[in-house]
């Protein structure tokens, strides 16, 4: 597919697009942007694979604590909802396969670099995250009343609670997916605010729903086997998924009337 940029470069910060133009994919584009990730993973396996470690342990935590003091509902929310966060940790992730694109041999400590010279973006982008996350941690709780009383409910007396609480998860996870879809790997790629990040996010998965529910699928199944393998499996999936995330981007949203951030350089 062409990757011609939809806008002029030469364009002054006045007269930049709003948002920044968007590709229109394949359905299929997510299942090329995991093999450019996985592709990615063997290019710099030891880094993606301590990322990989590092997110399961906080993942595995955070599901802990959870579990331990909170409802089971709450658990379900925070539980569903933490993929959805999870392009704020993965930005190290996004880092590398940065790195690898423009020639460069990974190292954590560019990275952290990276990351931190990018803190403000990320800070903004993570306080909305969070303050979604709590709204839908609550609205999950609250379904909670819809759980039946009897010790051995039938599938008829669970059917509320799980069609509520199918609805309340989709469309806060619908949100968080269109915010951060593609806005932080921008905001690390280009000098871009965060505003025209998220909204260049949320018009790209709204232009291409067909491919985008079929990324949002992986994801889900990602999830599912992450909990099915007792968080195992997320020391590969999360990784993959991160890779898969920035090539999905640079596949997707043309930022070339944005300045390129340089190694190091705040946006």
């Amino acid at each position: 597919m062409s990757m011609q940029p939809l806008s002029d470069p030469s364009e002054t910060p006045a007269e930049m697009p709003f948002p920044a133009p968007c590709r229109t994919l394949q359905t299929t584009a997510p299942l090329r942007w995991l093999r450019l990730g996985w592709a990615d993973m063997q290019r710099a396996p030891r880094l993606s694979l301590t990322y990989g470690f590092v997110l399961t342990l906080i993942s595995a935590l955070i599901g802990l604590l959870t579990w331990r003091y909170g409802t089971f509902a709450l658990y379900f929310g925070l539980a569903t909802g933490f993929v959805f966060v999870g392009p704020i940790l993965a930005v190290g992730l996004y880092s590398i396969s940065r790195q690898l694109e423009a020639g460069l041999k990974p190292f954590m400590g560019y990275c952290i670099q990276e990351g931190w010279h990018h803190v403000r973006g990320l800070m903004v982008l993570g306080l909305v995250l969070l303050i979604v996350l709590l709204v839908w941690a609550r609205a999950a709780a609250m379904v909670h009343i819809f759980v039946p009383v009897d010790a051995n409910p039938t599938w008829q007396e669970l059917v509320p609670f799980i069609g509520i609480g199918s609805v309340v998860g989709l469309i806060f996870a619908s949100i968080v997916f269109a915010i951060s879809a593609f806005s932080l790997p921008m905001i690390m790629d280009r000098k871009a605010d965060s505003i025209t990040a998220v909204v260049s996010s949320v018009n790209a998965v709204l232009t291409n729903k067909g491919a985008m529910l079929v990324w949002i699928s992986l994801i889900g199944l990602t999830v599912i086997l992450g909990f099915a393998t007792a968080f195992l499996s997320f020391i590969v999936m999360l990784p993959l998924i991160g890779h898969a995330t920035w090539h999905g981007y640079r596949e997707t949203i043309d930022a070339s009337a944005w300045p390129r951030n340089a190694p190091g350089e705040a946006e």
